[in-house]
């Protein structure tokens, strides 16, 4: 009888214990699911917002050199006022000016594709694929090419002279700067580049993330500006 007893009370788990079990472990892979997929998905947000920001951080810097040397070998600041505005720039120099293995046109001006590379330059931004970019067009160069893309604006502001402004977090563009002039009369040009990311997910649900908008300035000196007057 004792050893009867023994056997029976080393049986194993009843039906309803495995059944809790399995419940209990159910409901912890699937937290671990949830939270590992919201990782992912924040993981991919952060990685979207490092690759928005490096590629407009690269364009600022692409844009602020040449348009520094813009008017260069000229007799104006580089601008050409009829394709310039709030959202598109084109600058001209002279880069080839002395140059003796450039041709002679090229040496005069800007009008020989192939050898005046890098001396008419337009930026401007362009939509594609729900997505905007922003171009440089180089006119007797390299012809188009994308600078950034997931921006969600470009303004370009002109002055005569290095000006204050703000730029607070979240806006699309600078405000409080003293008033502008016209772009062939500009001495300092200051340019703005909004990056925005959509929200993920809707409010109140697992994984959401607002959208997010940081405003990228750079305050670029004409260097040639005015250098005939001296």
């Amino acid at each position: 009888m004792t050893s009867l007893r023994a056997k029976k009370s080393s049986g194993g788990f009843s039906l309803l214990e495995l059944l809790i079990a399995m419940a209990i472990t159910i409901t912890l892979m699937t937290a671990a699911t949830t939270l590992l997929a919201q990782a992912l998905r924040m993981r991919t947000r952060e990685n979207q917002k490092s690759d928005a920001l490096a590629d407009t951080q690269r364009a600022l810097n692409i844009m602020s050199r040449e348009i520094a040397d813009s008017g260069f070998n000229l007799n104006t600041n580089g601008i050409v006022p009829g394709d310039s505005n709030l959202n598109k720039l084109r600058i001209r120099s002279n880069l080839n000016k002395y140059d003796p293995s450039a041709s002679e046109p090229a040496r005069d001006g800007i009008q020989v594709p192939g050898e005046d590379s890098n001396e008419d330059i337009s930026y401007f931004t362009n939509v594609a694929d729900k997505t905007k970019y922003l171009v440089r067009h180089d006119e007797y160069g390299s012809g188009s090419s994308v600078l950034a893309n997931r921006i969600d604006s470009m303004s370009l502001h002109y002055f005569d002279q290095k000006v204050t402004y703000k730029a607070l977090p979240g806006a699309f563009d600078i405000s409080d700067y003293p008033a502008e002039v016209t772009p062939d009369k500009a001495k300092y040009v200051v340019i703005a580049i909004a990056v925005t990311l959509d929200q993920v997910g809707t409010p109140g649900t697992t994984g959401y993330q607002p959208s997010y908008s940081v405003l990228l300035c750079s305050d670029v000196a004409l260097r040639n500006a005015g250098l005939w007057n001296y």
